[in-house]
């Protein structure tokens, strides 16, 4: 039940009002002015507060200001009178959910309030999921109770206090750079820097430079010294994101830096020496490509003394609503729209997607629709993918005749995992098995078409 404190100097006034909210099922508590108000502030776990504006001794925005100073998420509606218009915006601006001006309808009044709780109610959510995670491993930002994220929280609070090198694996959008910063912010390096290089988003020959650094003239371009990003994380954490992606040549160097502590810039004949954990991540078969000699076997051993794997989402499911609440009431913050809201189809239709860019498909997922819903409501509507809603591409599908093509005995799970299986075959045979153009042609990422080729046992081939 929702509790709410109605403060007011006219006894009929509160004895009205809180009859109202008792029978629309509300807890409610009354007060006669600000002094009193505040006493049961400090007594009672309330979700809204409604005062007057106009109150002898404290005034409603003094009154709000307090309220302000003990908890500054509890939202607050101000009642005023007509006259007081300026008074109101006044109370806006330090920090009131919205006022009301007499004379003013019963149902004006409850639009207003329930707004209000369900905004608090979601803030509270997130504090409380947060602050959960937080006294439980210490990761800000991380949302999720399934099973196997348990595993990685609890994985991550035993890796964290050591010096030892991590690899973080998982599909992309899976969070690997939340789970590198969890390490390092949880053990004895937290005060020194957290440093990050995208070996994928840099060429080859600009990626020795990114991680060592040059000397002035070391190539064409180079017109100063220029410390790498071992340097920068001296004493902190560099997190190497797809270290996959970095060329053979330069994992000698790499593994040499990671061995020795120690490196030289490019062009430079300086030994430099540097204290540095290394975590890295992939979203690639790390040891698939050790056997298909792309990368070296000594470095991977190196890297992978700690493994961590994280889920896709479609492995987490439970997640989802927990997530969209989190993004929800994130991008209610950042968007400065505080009556965001999700409707019940929407986060019924979120749960059952395929979401192959896992938790950041759905964090742009509810960016996008946070931006464009009518009403500050996200509805199914906003958050459906463009091949849902296009029913003309499944336009084939209609005239689709089963019984000639499937016995009438056959299970649904039996149809399904043999179709899918032979349109992976044969879009790889189609393509010669180059996996991104199967992907492509799939209309899948090639994440999931890795995932799927090794759910139903389909050998790569070169």
């Amino acid at each position: 039940m929702n509790s709410i404190l109605v403060v007011d100097d006219e006894p009929n006034y509160l004895v009205v009002l809180s009859e109202l909210l008792r029978d629309e099922g509300f807890e409610v508590f009354t007060a006669p002015g600000g002094k009193e108000g505040m006493a049961v502030i400090q007594e009672v776990d309330l979700d809204l507060v409604i005062t007057d504006m106009q109150m002898p001794g404290m005034d409603g925005l003094q009154f709000l200001q307090k309220i302000k100073q003990i908890n500054n998420d509890l939202p607050v509606i101000m009642i005023t009178a007509f006259a007081e218009v300026e008074k109101a915006v006044a109370a806006m601006q330090a920090g009131a959910y919205n006022y009301l001006s007499k004379p003013f309808s019963n149902d004006e009044l409850l639009v207003n309030i329930n707004k209000a709780v369900h905004h608090y109610s979601l803030i509270r959510e997130n504090s409380r999921l947060r602050q959960e995670m937080m006294t439980r491993t210490g990761f800000s930002g991380m949302v999720g109770k399934n099973k196997s994220m348990r595993h990685v929280y609890e994985l991550i609070e035993k890796v964290a206090p050591t010096p030892s090198t991590v690899l973080i694996a998982g599909e992309s959008g899976t969070g690997k750079e939340l789970v590198a910063k969890a390490i390092h912010f949880n053990s004895p390096r937290a005060d020194k820097p957290f440093i990050t290089v995208n070996c994928a988003a840099l060429a080859d020959n600009l990626l020795e430079s990114e991680l060592f650094g040059h000397e002035k003239g070391a190539f064409t371009g180079a017109v100063s010294m220029r410390k790498g990003r071992f340097e920068m994380a001296d004493g902190g954490t560099l997190f190497l994101d797809e270290v996959g992606e970095i060329p053979l040549a330069l994992q000698a160097k790499l593994l040499r830096a990671i061995q020795e502590k120690s490196f030289e810039r490019v062009g430079g004949n300086k030994n430099l020496s540097v204290d540095v954990r290394i975590i890295s991540a992939t979203n690639r078969d790390l040891k698939e490509e050790v056997s298909q000699g792309k990368f070296r076997e000594d470095l991977y051993y190196r890297l992978n003394v700690i493994h961590l794997g994280l889920p896709a989402l479609r492995e987490r499911q439970d997640d989802i609503p927990l997530l969209v609440k989190y993004f929800v009431t994130s991008f209610a913050d950042r968007l400065d729209k505080p009556d965001l809201e999700i409707s019940s189809d929407a986060m019924r239709l979120l749960v059952t997607l395929p979401w192959e860019g896992n938790v950041r498909e759905l964090e742009n997922t509810i960016e996008r629709a946070a931006i464009l819903c009518d009403h500050n409501i996200i509805e199914a509507d906003d958050v459906q993918p463009e091949s849902l809603a296009n029913n003309e591409q499944q336009a084939w599908s209609r005239d689709l005749d089963l019984e000639q093509l499937i016995p009438k005995n056959a299970s649904l799970n039996d149809v399904l995992y043999a179709i899918e299986d032979k349109m992976l075959n044969q879009a790889l045979e189609d393509v010669g098995h180059v996996q991104a153009r199967a992907a492509e042609k799939l209309g899948i990422t090639k994440s999931l078409l890795q995932y799927k080729m090794k759910k139903y046992g389909i050998k790569k081939k070169k």
